[in-house]
């Protein structure tokens, strides 16, 4: 397994690889990895020719100093854990590597980018619209994993790729689960044992509204339900609890038989976590 930092390294290295015909695929993380990033590695290394892990903790997605300076960093471990998992090549550029000079380009992905996540973190998205577009270039990527636990960044990037005509395919992959139902995340590692319990609420809040939804209840009786039972967990301080369509993230307005999915944000512990449930598929 190789490691390569330099922008210019790894595009070199890749392009070589893509003229010769090799499909590369890309899993993009910021560190700290855990099983929910391992399912990504394993479904890419079955399905690639060849296959880069990019390691780097992106400043520009942060609207948030504190969350930033405080955000895991095991460079160390992951290094050791992908190499186990046989990944070719980890790209950990350097801040200095990735922006040379302070971006002034920024990316508007129009009215999906300002619900849910957008509403609460301003500039989060065209953080991530930046650094993502980035790696597309440095990789020369065929095909990109991304994780359905950040379901609004997924729909985001994938509308990207599809209006920019970027030629990468944007795959999603199921949320992976805690025994208790809390979905995995890097920033986890950052809670106490009462914590991990109380956040584990997250998803049972998400169940119980997905039993809602199959009764026949509406939307806005399943968010006040939702709201209700986080307001009674101690420690449990809950965002927003929203129903939007999977596809274009516009708001659900009636039970009917289209597709949902239930979307809430929370802190626990001064720690902001998200999850999603689907309730109705295609």
């Amino acid at each position: 397994m190789e490691v390569i930092k330099h922008p210019n390294d790894i595009f070199r290295y890749t392009e070589d690889l893509k003229s010769n015909g090799k499909k590369i695929g890309l899993v993009p993380t910021m560190g700290a990895l855990h099983q929910g990033h391992f399912s990504l590695v394993r479904q890419a290394r079955a399905s690639n020719d060849f296959l880069v892990v990019s390691i780097f903790v992106n400043p520009l997605q942060f609207n948030n100093s504190q969350d930033l300076t405080n955000y895991p960093r095991t460079l160390s471990d992951d290094l050791g854990q992908l190499e186990k998992l046989g990944v070719d090549l980890v790209y950990t550029p350097e801040v200095e590597h990735m922006y040379p000079t302070s971006p002034e380009v920024q990316v508007d992905f129009g009215r999906m980018a300002h619900v849910m996540e957008g509403a609460f973190r301003p500039g989060h998205f065209s953080g991530v619209g930046v650094v993502v577009s980035k790696l597309f270039h440095h990789t020369n990527a065929h095909r990109a994993y991304f994780g359905l636990k950040d379901l609004q960044q997924f729909l985001l990037i994938r509308r990207m790729v599809a209006d920019l005509s970027f030629p990468v395919e944007v795959i999603g992959l199921p949320i992976v689960r805690e025994p208790s139902g809390l979905a995995m995340s890097s920033r986890n590692k950052r809670l106490t044992p009462e914590g991990l319990e109380i956040a584990s609420k997250l998803h049972e809040g998400l169940v119980m509204g997905k039993s809602l939804w199959e009764q026949g209840r509406s939307p806005n009786e399943t968010k006040t339900a939702i709201n209700d039972f986080y307001k009674g967990q101690t420690g449990l301080e809950a965002e927003y609890v929203e129903l939007v369509d999977p596809d274009d993230l516009s708001e659900i307005t009636e039970n009917h038989s289209q597709p949902v999915a239930l979307c809430v944000a929370g802190y626990v512990e001064g720690i902001r976590l998200i999850d999603n449930l689907y309730l109705r598929q295609d």
